[in-house]
């Protein structure tokens, strides 16, 4: 075995299931659980994660790991080439003399370069020294140059004075927010001046605050010309507050921001304003203020910058989309940028919810051609549409068919083209994501990543080449370059499981089954422990999470340890993961399943699938179900014990909100609907917490500003009065995921099933210990 591995995993794994006989698991069987934490697992993958870096001419360089180390692979779509980028075992020998250190080809110690301008020689950096080599000569010198520019950049902020700025276009400013209100800073000179001057307390320009996510990094967008500046007003004078208090020595410290709450009658209120640079000017837009809403999600930046805004080029016209509180009412508008006027272009409303996509918002405005593309799911699929900017009339429908555009990747006005990401097209998983280009008149459709599974690609910088890894989650990757219309021109690597394999890791069972209703397909993941024995019984857990937004399996990628759904399965449990109904990238008739109550959860569709697969691998054991969830999981499992007594026994919740009305107000009536329309208490798991039978754990991080820690409080109340018993973890001054805390409830959670649901003592205190994977250098 090679000596960069980390220490042999058995081959032949014991498994848990004798432990039982025993009464106790060891230290070994926890240790051979964490082998399969992706810590572990990763070591043992070969020739996976391609990550392109785009370089002239349209090729591109990538790092792969092997089983001797790492490669470093550079290709020439143009001559279909793939070569190694440099000599690897010169440059080893030549740097190993200029650092006095000793390097193998295998094991050069950087993950990343840069090739001169020249292409002659490759910039890197090693021990924070940056160091040249020439390919000629493989000559290794000290290099104090700028790195190279030809590598990939990607635009950002700087902190400065504890904000963010929001660089312009130009690169030349950069915006920030300074005592509510928006300044601007000369990045040549350092000089800031102020844009605005009266924002106060709680009534401020730019501010980002959702509730659940705050920072005070600015939300904005520049326009393209970096002439003016697309913000809001911020009006929070009046909403309620949210508080949490440190666990120290000495006095605490209060933490109080704005966080409104479901059928509060006060929310933020957001007034729209352009605000000219140059020579500051403050125009609002001639509309009433709009929610504190966006169209994609319950933050008004969670993609990065001002939601739902679009400049034109030229800076003349912003157009923007206007949410409704319960994001029933889409308003599509376009402002004049110099005089504030608004043209009300169209109107969208829902009966339940709007979606304007998933990971992106697929709504553009094209100025050139005074026309829109629209995402709608009126035909009860996610498609776009050609408005015209003008009339605000439908041209024509763009895509069609009984699936889902998730994502829009790119417009092309010239070629009048759209490059875009859809779920459903796949006959093996509706889940499966393929890339596809159309015209915006609905024809060409072009499927540019054949092969069956999940997709994820990356385009050379002139569209002309993609790089495509596809993979399922029981089938590895495999990477191929196409050329711009999807035709394979090289297989650049296959993912390599066969080492991970000889450890112990086998691939689990991807299948379909029927919802609730017993006619819908539903999909999931299986995992079983090692060697499962057909004549035994093993209980088994179910991991979810509810959504609405999301789902439990998430990514339909290969991944070898899904966070340790692979590691519990060591220990001797059946491990499963269910998409349920009202999970999203279906039909919306399919998300809206549970619109109105989210206490559904997925559940009845949890039992029907643990049911049928019961039914199909006798090895389950039905008597000895538990399940666990975080944040929407943890209400979900709380849920799940309170209504579903009799199925789920053991039980783990971790940061749940147990109850909507103490959890942000966006996230509630987006899914539920405004409270005088919704009965929010009889969704809340408190009033059911008195059904519990089996074994419940509770968990929370008292300074989690995500769900408050009151959402598991009330829980706790409502079991004491009930005269309950329950287990209780709780982590003093962690936020929403536990930070390094995390690692520590995991470990009590393995002890938890491995006690209550397998009927044996797990090993006292076992410590969980990380390792990097030693193939990744410094």
């Amino acid at each position: 075995m090679n000596k960069f591995l980390l220490g042999a995993i058995p081959l032949v794994c014991a498994l848990a299931a004798n432990a039982q006989q025993n009464n106790a698991l060891t230290t070994k069987d926890y240790e051979r659980a964490e082998s399969m934490l992706s810590y572990g697992t990763e070591p043992y993958i070969d020739h996976a994660g391609v990550r392109p870096n785009w370089i002239a001419g349209d090729k591109f360089w990538y790092r792969v790991l092997t089983a001797n180390g790492s490669e470093f692979i550079v290709v020439d779509p143009a001559k279909k080439a793939r070569l190694a980028a440099f000599d690897q075992a010169r440059l080893a020998a030549s740097l190993s003399t200029a650092t006095g250190k000793q390097y193998t080809a295998a094991m050069l110690p950087f993950r990343s370069f840069n090739f001169s301008d020249d292409d002659k020689a490759i910039i890197f950096k090693v021990d924070e020294q940056q160091w040249k080599c020439d390919l000629g000569s493989y000559n290794v010198t000290k290099d104090n140059s700028k790195p190279s520019g030809n590598g990939n950049t990607t635009g950002g902020g700087r902190r400065r004075g504890g904000s963010l700025e929001v660089l312009s276009p130009d690169g030349t400013k950069g915006a920030y927010i300074k005592d509510w209100n928006l300044w601007i800073r000369d990045i040549a000179s350092g000089k800031s001046s102020q844009l605005t001057t009266d924002g106060i307390k709680n009534y401020g320009y730019a501010t980002d605050n959702a509730g659940w996510t705050s920072s005070d990094g600015a939300v904005l967008r520049w326009s393209p010309d970096s002439k003016k500046i697309a913000t809001f007003k911020d009006d929070q004078r009046e909403v309620g507050d949210m508080y949490l208090v440190s666990t120290n020595v000495g006095h605490p410290t209060l933490k109080a921001w704005k966080y409104p709450l479901p059928g509060d009658k006060v929310i933020p209120m957001i007034e729209r304003v352009i605000i000219e640079v140059d020579n500051p000017k403050v125009i609002k837009l001639k509309v009433p203020a709009d929610p504190h809403r966006a169209s994609l999600s319950d933050d008004i930046a969670s993609s990065g910058t001002f939601d739902d805004v679009d400049w034109s080029e030229d800076g003349t016209k912003l157009a923007f989309v206007s949410t409704s509180r319960d994001h029933k009412i889409e308003k599509f508008r376009i402002a004049d940028a110099a005089t504030g006027d608004v043209h009300e272009v169209f109107e969208e409303s829902v009966p339940t919810q709007y979606e304007s996509g998933w990971g992106s918002i697929n709504w553009k405005f094209l100025p050139k051609t005074n026309e829109i593309i629209w995402f709608s799911e009126r035909d009860n699929w996610g498609h776009l549409y050609l408005y015209d900017a003008a009339t605000g009339k439908v041209k024509n429908q763009i895509t069609k068919g009984d699936w889902v555009v998730t994502q829009v990747l790119k417009v092309d006005e010239k070629k009048r083209q759209i490059t875009f990401i859809a779920d459903g097209t796949d006959a093996k998983n509706p889940y499966f994501g393929h890339y596809f280009r159309i015209g915006f008149d609905g024809k060409h459709l072009t499927a540019l990543t054949p092969g069956e599974g999940n997709h994820q690609a990356s385009f050379s910088p002139s569209d002309n080449y993609l790089v495509d890894t596809y993979s399922q989650p029981d089938v590895p990757a495999v990477t191929v370059l196409r050329d711009a219309n999807g035709k394979q021109l090289v297989e650049l690597e296959k993912t390599d499981v066969s080492r991970l394999e000889s450890a112990g890791w086998h691939a689990p069972i991807a299948f379909s089954v029927k919802a609730h209703d017993g006619k819908t397909d539903i999909y999931g993941v299986l995992f079983t422990p090692p060697n499962a024995d057909p004549n035994k019984k093993y209980p088994i857990i179910d991991y979810i999470y509810p959504g609405p937004q999301g789902g439990s399996v998430g990514s339909w990628s290969f991944a070898a340890s899904r966070g340790d759904c692979v590691a519990l399965s060591q220990l001797g449990f059946v491990v499963v993961e269910i998409e349920g109904t009202s999970n999203p990238l279906r039909s919306k008739s399919f998300h809206d399943m549970s619109y109105g109550n989210m206490a559904e959860n997925t559940l009845p569709d949890q039992v029907a699938g643990i049911r049928q697969l019961a039914a199909k691998y006798s090895y389950i054991d039905t008597t000895r179900v538990g399940i666990w969830g975080h944040s929407g999981g943890g209400f979900a499992t709380a849920c799940a014990m309170f209504r579903y007594p009799d199925f789920f026994k053991v039980g783990i919740s971790e940061s749940g909100n147990h109850d909507n009305r103490n959890y942000e107000d966006d996230w509630g009536e987006r899914y539920d609907g405004l409270a005088n329309n919704s009965n929010y208490e009889a969704q809340a798991n408190e009033v059911y917490a008195k059904n519990l039978k089996g074994k419940l754990m509770l968990a929370h991080g008292l300074m989690d500003n995500n769900v408050p820690s009151q959402n598991t409080m009330l829980v706790i109340d409502a079991l004491e009065k009930a005269n309950k018993d329950y287990d209780l973890v709780v982590f003093p001054n962690a936020a929403h995921g536990y930070g390094a805390g995390s690692v520590y409830m995991m470990r009590r959670r393995w002890d938890y099933f491995v006690k209550n649901l397998l009927g044996v003592d797990p090993p006292k205190e076992y410590q969980l210990k990380f390792k990097a994977d030693p193939r990744n250098g410094q």
